[in-house]
């Protein structure tokens, strides 16, 4: 079978499985509704039986029963999903949606073994590349490399935004390789920080020759990188010997204000008998959502508790790398600073204190030297991604030479 027509078949067959697991999680949730409203009792409930009984019951549970049986022919209906699946591996329409698929239900994805799941790996132009084209690109390069990590719901095609693309800036400037980290983001931000060390000691230990590394990551891609760095010094890796820069662009290193929000919601659902079988629909945010609420980067920080709780920011406090010059760059669509723009709104999604490492705890407080931090103003999240002035100031941290790292600090 040609590769576009098998690519094409994996997403309807993938496509086809979350549709039939949509519409059971859709039937609970209107049988719940149906039992609440049937029910005799007050308006503050406590969760309980949600399936209803006699002639009601027995309906739905044909529904759930119909629909799993359907569920092995749902390919041929799906053949509309084509215009959004386009045929080749590489497109953007294709790979904007499965991002967005595994951003919101990755975890999901990985636990019922859909084909539509994202697997980590280095890609160029949406291609994986294989470990001999990465040892080619090496040798190709003047010995510095730039690893472009995405965020959330994103791919590494959109990197390149309005014919704008970091890396390939970076590489025409300043001759470094760019290379990009493709990733389910559904997934816990320690799961992927973990498997992105391995990759990269993989990756150096059997480079053709001595590299120096950098990294400019996007919003939660800032997260997993910090995380792998955490994880590769546990495991003493040798990669992070020849890490030198970490350029972090809107990371939200002390949380998101929508997910926080999201959080809230969820729990005020609950309240009502009426309304708590909607807090379900709250519950489908991936991991990966969740860790956005306070900026998980490791396991200690979800292991064991409820994500669905309000349980408070409980993360172990995890500093920047050591041994690697670290910067951040904040956004915000403010003109003027205030409260409301840069502490509230942000960007739109992250908040300047949090871009920067600020906490009003001093364990959880991130150290970015005042050289080492910027907050552009008028630009959004995404224009993290194409701005001119965003770029300059890239441009200008990565060009500069290394110093010693105790001085920066000082």
């Amino acid at each position: 079978m040609p590769k576009e027509s098998s690519n094409r078949s994996k997403d309807y067959q993938g496509a086809g499985q979350l549709t039939v697991d949509a519409i059971l999680g859709i039937t609970d949730i209107v049988e719940s509704m149906h039992h609440t409203i049937t029910s005799i009792g007050g308006i503050i409930g406590q969760p309980g039986q949600t399936r209803t009984k006699g002639i009601t019951g027995m309906i739905y549970k044909t529904v759930r029963t119909v629909t799993a049986l359907a569920g092995k022919g749902l390919d041929v209906s799906l053949n509309h999903l084509g215009s959004l699946m386009e045929a080749s591996e590489s497109s953007p329409g294709r790979e904007a949606v499965l991002s967005a698929l595994n951003g919101v239900l990755g975890d999901y994805l990985i636990g019922s073994e859909n084909p539509l799941t994202i697997s980590m790996c280095f890609r160029r132009e949406g291609i994986p590349l294989r470990e001999e084209e990465l040892s080619e690109i090496i040798l190709q390069s003047n010995g510095k490399v730039v690893i472009l990590i995405h965020g959330l719901c994103m791919n590494d095609l959109q990197w390149n935004r309005d014919g704008h693309d970091h890396g390939a800036a970076l590489s025409c400037d300043l001759g470094i390789t760019p290379i990009y980290l493709h990733y389910n983001t559904g997934r816990h931000i320690s799961e992927n920080g973990k498997e992105f060390a391995n990759l990269l000691e993989t990756f150096l230990t059997s480079s053709p020759q001595p590299i120096e590394l950098f990294i400019v990551a996007h919003s939660m891609g800032g997260l997993v990188s910090r995380s792998a760095c955490h994880y590769a010094k546990l495991s003493g890796h040798t990669w992070l010997k020849q890490l030198k820069k970490m350029v972090l662009l809107g990371t939200p290193h002390h949380g998101a204000p929508l997910e926080k929000g999201g959080n809230w919601l969820e729990n005020i659902l609950k309240i009502s008998r009426y309304s708590l079988p909607f807090a379900r629909l709250g519950k489908i945010r991936s991991a990966g959502i969740l860790d956005l609420r306070y900026g998980n980067v490791v396991d200690e920080d979800w292991k064991g508790l409820n994500p669905h709780e309000l349980s408070g920011d409980q993360r172990t406090p995890v500093p920047l790398p050591e041994e690697v010059l670290c910067y951040a760059f904040a956004g915000t669509i403010s003109k003027e600073v205030s409260k409301l723009g840069d502490d509230l709104i942000g960007d739109g999604l992250v908040t300047v204190n949090s871009a920067l490492g600020r906490h009003k705890n001093p364990q959880l407080q991130l150290v970015f030297p005042e050289s080492h931090q910027r907050v552009e103003r008028e630009i959004n999240h995404l224009d993290l991604l194409n701005k001119l002035e965003v770029y300059e100031v890239l441009n200008q941290w990565l060009a500069t030479e290394p110093i010693k790292l105790d001085k920066v600090y000082e």
